[in-house]
């Protein structure tokens, strides 16, 4: 835990923090936000931002010997602000899935449905029910004394029993959701004999991304939270089924990571955005050289 889990941490904040400010400046900069999935995705970068801006307060956690040195209510904050992110993160996935559904199977009948402006109203609601959700864990005392180690623990020796009954709400029902958008999706793609060779292409891969966020990030932390809430109902300590929830946790941090792979295959106006800031630099420099070379 105190070597693992920092390292980590140290790699997402490194990674995704950089890569979200940077999706986040072009959507708002280059896109304009003038489609339904630009705001799901702007939404889902600020959560990412916002929570990768906190793992610095884990990291040095972490390194310490699982030592809090930062107050009880900023451990509060920091753990409240992890489950947000999980569940924001899920709902706006499961946003995005739906949209591209709507849009790809039903490209016509769902113009009148796909409006910036009730995407925003989408947003807003998946904020506030995200934020609701993790009002007991802030208000929740999260930091426990250990006089035998001398130390101060963070959120890792309490009772997780509330926030436990929040994974089939905020999981598995949006998996669902998201599992049957793709698969509508590519059987629309498949039926269709319209030149979509790379659609196809792009939107299984898409939905591998989408399925690895949701298992290897999410699937793990909430079947292990099920799990030891099952254990809590039935009076059953299972130390090692906490210590692997911390791990999931930690391994779950890694979706802000994965989350600008979304955006690149979500949106075309992405990818060309992308190709012109690190590809067309690199095209124009060297016509530049040639041109000079050979004059």
């Amino acid at each position: 835990m105190t070597k693992f889990i920092p390292s980590v941490y140290t790699v997402v904040f490194i990674v995704s923090l950089p890569l979200n400010i940077m999706a986040i400046i072009i959507f708002l900069v280059k896109m304009k936000i003038r489609k339904p999935a630009v705001v799901y995705m702007l939404n889902l970068a600020v959560a990412d931002v916002l929570f990768a801006s906190t793992l610095p307060f884990k990291i040095i956690y972490h390194f310490s010997g699982n030592n809090w040195i930062f107050g009880s209510g900023m451990c509060r904050f920091v753990t409240a602000t992890f489950y947000y992110n999980m569940y924001c993160s899920i709902l706006l996935i499961t946003a995005i899935s739906v949209d591209r559904f709507l849009g790809v199977v039903f490209p016509i009948q769902s113009l009148s449905w796909r409006t910036v402006r009730r995407s925003w109203v989408v947003c807003i609601l998946i904020w506030a029910i995200s934020i609701a959700s993790t009002v007991s864990v802030f208000i929740t005392e999260q930091t426990k004394n250990i006089a035998v180690l001398n130390i101060i623990t963070c959120h890792d020796v309490v009772d997780l029993k509330r926030q436990d009954t929040f994974c089939f709400l905020f999981f598995f029902i949006p998996l669902i959701f998201t599992t049957m958008s793709y698969i509508g999706i590519i059987r629309s793609l498949r039926s269709s004999t319209i030149g979509n060779a790379l659609k196809r292409r792009q939107a299984v891969f898409l939905s591998l991304i989408v399925f690895c966020i949701f298992v290897m990030c999410f699937g793990t932390t909430n079947v292990i939270f099920l799990s030891h809430y099952v254990n809590l109902l039935n009076d059953i300590v299972n130390d090692n089924l906490h210590f692997v929830s911390i791990l999931c946790v930690c391994v779950g941090s890694i979706s802000c990571c994965l989350d600008p792979l979304l955006y690149y295959y979500v949106s075309p106006e992405c990818q060309m955005y992308l190709y012109r800031l690190f590809c067309d630099k690199d095209t124009t420099s060297m016509s530049r050289t040639k041109a000079l070379l050979q004059k």
